[in-house]
């Protein structure tokens, strides 16, 4: 169960790379809620409508997951992982990370996402660069 859920990881974060929404929608529950890291709660359609372009390369040349970590309960199951990004903002590069809890409930054999919480890291605990799951430069996936 842990492979599957590491494949849906994997979906989840090439879905935003590409702005997949009907892909993305497919993995979702039909109650699907994402917590912001400012706290505000986005209810599914609206985040969704964000999906569709979510992801520029020229705002975003880097991003990566890593440090996943998968527990299941059940037919719980809590997915966390750390982003690494690099954003332009009028010029200006940033480096930053967010951790992510995804929280996926097992309906009817599949795997749904009911919740997204987005929570940002002090530097001081970035996970190290070897544990990168999958990493993208400009938009593209790279070993």
């Amino acid at each position: 169960m842990t492979a599957e859920l590491r494949a849906l990881n994997a979906r989840f974060i090439h879905n935003f790379i590409t702005n997949d929404v009907p892909s993305h929608d497919a993995i979702l529950h039909e109650g699907f809620i994402c917590i912001t890291p400012a706290g505000a709660r986005v209810g599914r359609a609206d985040y969704l409508k964000a999906w569709a372009t979510g992801f520029d390369p020229d705002r975003i040349p880097y991003f990566d997951y890593r440090d996943e970590k998968i527990d299941l309960f059940g037919d719980t199951a809590l997915l966390r992982s750390t982003n690494k990004s690099i954003r332009m903002l009028d010029g200006v590069e940033t480096t930053g990370m967010t951790m992510y809890t995804d929280i996926y409930v097992r309906q009817d054999g599949a795997w749904k996402c009911i919740q997204a919480q987005i929570t940002p890291v002090a530097p001081a605990n970035y996970p190290p660069d070897e544990t990168i799951v999958r990493k993208y430069v400009r938009g593209r996936a790279e070993a």
